[in-house]
Formats: structure tokens, sequence, C-alpha cells
């Protein structure tokens, strides 16, 4: 099991959505607790890999103008991958 975290976080729950946490945690044989932590950080992880929106300081966005401006470097795997065909044309 995870260790247990120094800070509580309180979330209200129906009696419904309690048994129902209480059911998916005894069937994952972890606690309610380590559970919804789980699960709340992997939601978290998802929606932020998600996110469109990217913010570019502005002491770095020059040097991220001249990354974006700066022509394509060839990489040879890539090339060889492109050139060769895929299996179900062999």
């Amino acid at each position: 099991m995870a260790k247990s975290s120094s800070v509580v976080l309180s979330v209200r729950v129906s009696p419904q959505e309690r048994s129902l946490l209480e059911t998916v945690a005894e069937q994952a044989r972890t606690t309610v607790s380590d559970f919804v932590r789980r699960k709340a950080i992997e939601a978290a992880e998802t929606d932020l890999l998600q996110r469109r929106v990217v913010t570019i300081a502005e002491a770095d966005w020059e040097r991220f103008e001249a990354w974006a401006a700066a022509p394509a470097g060839e990489i040879r795997a890539l090339r060889r991958l492109a050139a060769t065909p895929p299996v179900w044309m062999e």
C-alpha cells in the first residue's frame, strides 16, 4: 500500500457513492482512501496531459521562437521507417 500522506483532503459523497467506492475498493483489495487517491491522481494527470494551452514564460519566448523557426533536422531512423513498406503490403 501507498505511504500515508501528510495532508487530509475531504470529499463529500452520497451514501450510494460511498457504497460503490467501498465495493470497488474491496474488489481492488485496497482501502477506499487509497482507491480514491489513486484514481484522483490518475484523473488529474490525464487531464493535465490533455491540455491544449501551453504557457511559455516571457523570458523563454525568444528561445522558443528560435527553436520553432529553425529548420527541421533529419532523423535517419524515421527516414528508414518511412521507406520501409508496411507489413500488409509485403
